[in-house]
């Protein structure tokens, strides 16, 4: 059984695309919609890319983006029209053209963990629109991220289903 940290090990993290759940996200089972979780997750992370260099316009201004490759999710507990959600990031490894990461959605009306999402994405050139290695300045903020997330004091459950080629 994987354990996963708790609300209280998340809070501390920094917290993005702060948001109550708006009443159209929500699916005729009456909770956020699976399309809506990947979605919100994958926001967060792109503004925690921000401080490493990695900004929003990043293909426009320097001909450069990040791609998802593969993802990992798991749903714990429901998210319902008006639960105010954040999305914390934890950074895992980096390869020459890829990163590993764990985006937690929580659930800040009930103070719970609701929804995991486990990806790797790729440093893609926009001028050949593959992969290619990350800019310097972007490889040594990402690892400098990378050793401050691997001291937290809770461990990264991960799915064993995604890894770094």
């Amino acid at each position: 059984m994987t354990t996963y940290p708790t609300y209280d090990q998340l809070f501390d993290l920094p917290a993005y695309v702060e948001q109550p759940v708006p009443m159209p996200f929500e699916d005729m089972n009456g909770h956020l919609n699976v399309r809506h979780y990947i979605g919100i997750a994958s926001e967060g992370l792109d503004e925690s890319l921000v401080p490493l260099g990695i900004p929003q316009n990043w293909p426009i201004s320097a001909g450069h983006a990040c791609f998802s490759a593969e993802h990992h999710c798991t749903y714990l507990t429901e998210l319902r029209t008006g639960d105010l959600m954040s999305a914390r990031v934890r950074l895992l490894g980096r390869s020459e053209r890829a990163a590993h990461a764990l985006v937690y959605l929580l659930d800040e009306t009930h103070h719970r963990l609701s929804y995991v999402m486990e990806e790797i994405f790729l440093h893609i050139d926009m001028s050949t629109r593959r992969t290619a290695p990350w800019p310097e300045d972007v490889a040594a903020n990402l690892d400098k991220r990378i050793a401050e997330d691997a001291e937290l004091p809770f461990a990264a459950a991960t799915s064993g289903c995604l890894a770094l080629r």
